[in-house]
């Protein structure tokens, strides 16, 4: 145990703090951004063809990057698109997810897992977490009911949980289970990567994500038939022919599209990007495990459970501490001491501060707000099973309990030794002088 004298006073206390630079941004792949990216889009721009599927001079990236993305995890198919977010519409759309019918949620996800289920007029039903921050599989197997078209399981912070539990009860109970990579693209689980579990995946591009083109996302499955109907949403609901118009005349692809095809500029961005993304999972992984290994033990702090460390992409340190008061005590204290990120940037908070990432601060489903007057999906009378569900705090114990009293820690994907030598000192400083 660390004696608080070894580290002189507190900076609230007028101390000297640990350090006064901001910790670099925490964006993983825009550290890594470079000549590759510039040579890819410099091709799409002298070609004068940006649009995927024709032009005077295409490139063929998009093809590329789903080339990349079949190969990286082993999946007969990859269809890229524009957003992450599109692409879990996309996902349960192919499912053939609608009225009457139920997706299962973890409560630490992200706001776009819930209107991805809201949009096609289905209902959310939450589940609980566990200490992976992942989805409990014990509270899963109690919410599975006759309603339950789908699980979407999310990849949280970087590492997965018990998804091959997971995946055991999905096919146990005959339902769909949709993995979203977003925050775990380039995790694995017992050498396995995430996105080949289920029966269909997504990965976003966005620029939080461990590879960016600042936006873009992919989708993965095996299923033909699940492909097709994926293409045809994606698109403008149709297949297309060898020469990239459109084929109304293919009636397995006769639906309705959203438009959220992915530009040869994302493509060829993402595609310098994809090359790097073992290189930047790499480097936040090792950063992590540092500091982690060299907190172990600390007086108030315990650590999120991963599973398979050498699966974990690393952009997240998450601690849990013995109460919420204690964790907002310690959070105001560390930053003092200068983990803190640039202007605008996220590098240490709270985890009752990460907003949309949890249940109860949707306040569109907790409120049940609709896009339509009439209240749908709420309203929709294949949905009546679903009138007594709650989406507020209490609706989940343990998620509500693990936000109240965790924080979280970004890894940046270029952190130096100094920079793990100072979150190191200043973690190990603050717990010495609350547990004195």
């Amino acid at each position: 145990m660390d004696d608080k004298n070894a580290f002189g006073p507190l900076a609230l206390e007028g101390g000297k703090p640990v350090r006064t630079l901001p910790l670099p941004w925490e964006l993983p792949g825009s550290h890594y951004i470079g000549q590759e990216e510039l040579d890819m889009l410099r091709q799409v721009v002298e070609s004068r063809s940006p649009f995927r599927y024709y032009g005077p001079d295409l490139r063929h990236m998009v093809d590329h990057l789903e080339d990349a993305f079949r190969s990286r995890y082993g999946r007969a198919h990859a269809l890229g698109v524009n957003s992450g977010t599109a692409a879990l519409h996309i996902a349960l759309a192919a499912i053939g997810v609608g009225p009457g019918d139920e997706v299962l949620v973890p409560g630490y996800m992200w706001v776009s897992c819930l209107s991805a289920v809201v949009r096609l007029g289905a209902i959310p039903r939450l589940v609980d977490i566990d200490d992976t921050f992942c989805m409990c599989p014990d509270d899963l197997k109690k919410k599975i009911g006759p309603r339950s078209k789908a699980i979407m399981c999310v990849h949280m912070s970087g590492a997965p949980g018990h998804i091959d539990q997971i995946s055991e009860i999905a096919r146990g109970a005959g339902i769909a289970l949709l993995e979203d990579c977003a925050q775990a693209n380039g995790s694995s689980l017992k050498g396995k990567r995430v996105g080949t579990f289920g029966d269909i995946a997504i990965m976003s591009f966005q620029l939080n994500k461990n590879m960016t083109a600042g936006e873009g996302g992919m989708i993965v499955c095996d299923d033909e038939g699940l492909y097709n109907r994926a293409f045809a949403v994606h698109d403008l609901g149709y297949a297309r022919d060898a020469s990239g118009r459109l084929d109304v005349k293919n009636e397995a692809c006769q639906l309705w599209g959203i438009g959220s095809r992915m530009s040869e500029i994302t493509g060829a961005f993402a595609l310098a990007q994809e090359k790097k993304l073992d290189r930047i999972t790499g480097a936040m992984r090792s950063a992590k495990w540092k500091i982690r290994r060299a907190l172990e033990g600390t007086p108030g702090l315990a650590f999120r459970r991963i599973l398979d460390p050498e699966g974990d992409s690393g952009p997240f340190l998450i601690t849990m501490h013995p109460s919420a008061e204690y964790c907002q005590r310690f959070s105001t204290v560390l930053k003092a001491e200068g983990i803190k990120g640039q202007p605008g940037g996220l590098a240490f908070l709270p985890m009752e501060e990460w907003g949309l990432h949890w249940h109860f601060n949707n306040q569109s489903l907790v409120r049940k707000t609709s896009l339509q007057a009439g209240g749908f999906p709420w309203s929709h009378p294949a949905n009546a099973f679903a009138a007594e569900y709650s989406y507020g705090r209490g609706t989940l114990p343990r998620c509500d309990d693990l936000c109240a009293r965790s924080s979280l820690l970004t890894v940046a994907s270029c952190l130096s030794e100094q920079d793990i030598d100072d979150i190191i000192t200043a973690f190990k400083k603050v717990a010495a002088h609350l547990a004195a």
